[in-house]
């Protein structure tokens, strides 16, 4: 049982599983915000656009409500909205993607410059010179 739990331990502290639970905090806030987007603004707009709809309205009711039996609908309209959510989320998360891979093109660019190496003490020229007068005297 203390192996199981150590390698528990282990997993949840990798960084990947960190940045996952990161990643799905940031994500469900991220899609909090584009719902108010899409159903404050864009929907009404696209509702006047098609004449007046609200798609959350739109259903198709199979039994009509009967006293204390609510009605049996399809609630086609819901549909409508999330899947313009989901492609209002997924072009902003491609925009979004496109940008972070174009500033790295940038950086990949724009090469790192070249470290500033020291220029050589008067000692280290003179055992050159010496290096290669030997050198000559070998041969």
């Amino acid at each position: 049982m203390k192996g199981i739990i150590n390698e528990f331990k282990t997993f949840i502290a990798r960084g990947n599983v960190v940045d996952l639970a990161v990643g799905i905090i940031i994500g469900t806030a991220f899609t909090a915000i584009v719902n108010a987007l899409v159903q404050g603004i864009f929907m009404p707009v696209i509702g006047i656009l098609v004449g007046g709809v609200n798609f959350t309205d739109l259903k198709i009711v199979l039994k009509p409500a009967a006293g204390d039996v609510a009605e049996v609908a399809i609630a086609y309209g819901d549909f409508i909205q999330q899947v313009i959510n989901f492609l209002i989320i997924a072009f902003v998360v491609f925009m979004m993607v496109k940008f972070i891979n174009r500033f790295k093109k940038k950086q990949e660019e724009c090469p790192a410059p070249a470290p500033v190496l020291p220029a050589p003490s008067d000692e280290a020229l003179l055992l050159t010179e010496i290096r290669d007068l030997l050198k000559e005297n070998k041969n």
